[in-house]
């Protein structure tokens, strides 16, 4: 075959820092538009990015990219952007979690990152975590979960 193609989708999502509520809610829309010039600097394409206060999802075509390096960029921009424009007490957590999902998981995955906001009016991002952990089937250490 004379040319490669790739398509793999991930379900990426992290948190601030100790889970506290670190995007304002006035930056939230610049801040996904933001994620999405990253994500399309890096030769990858941003299907939905959601979230809260506290944590945020993002549906990606990875195409050929280094995940942890792609996932930096955006943590290590933003994180920098965010304080530019006045939350200086902005942090990302260290870790993340990634989840590849198939094409016919995408309206799915979709519809959950849309409705986060009253996702999480009874779901706190731990519990939230957790279930994503066990639904893709990862094992976690939460004494390193949460960092």
């Amino acid at each position: 075959m004379p040319q490669s193609v790739i398509k793999v989708i991930v379900h990426i999502v992290f948190s601030t820092k100790n889970r506290n509520d670190l995007i304002p809610n006035n930056l939230e829309d610049e801040l996904y538009r933001y994620i999405h010039g990253i994500i399309e600097n890096n030769l990858a394409k941003l299907i939905i990015v959601g979230g809260t206060a506290n944590h945020i999802h993002l549906l990606v075509s990875i195409g050929r990219n280094d995940i942890p390096k792609l996932i930096g960029d955006v943590k290590r921009s933003t994180s920098i952007w965010v304080k530019k424009k006045g939350a200086y007490g902005f942090y990302w957590q260290k870790g993340y979690g990634t989840f590849s999902i198939g094409q016919s998981q995408v309206a799915d995955v979709l519809r959950y990152i849309r409705n986060q906001k009253e996702h999480h009016s009874t779901l706190d991002y731990k519990t939230e975590f957790r279930a994503l952990c066990e639904k893709y089937q990862v094992e976690i250490d939460e004494r390193y979960c949460w960092d």
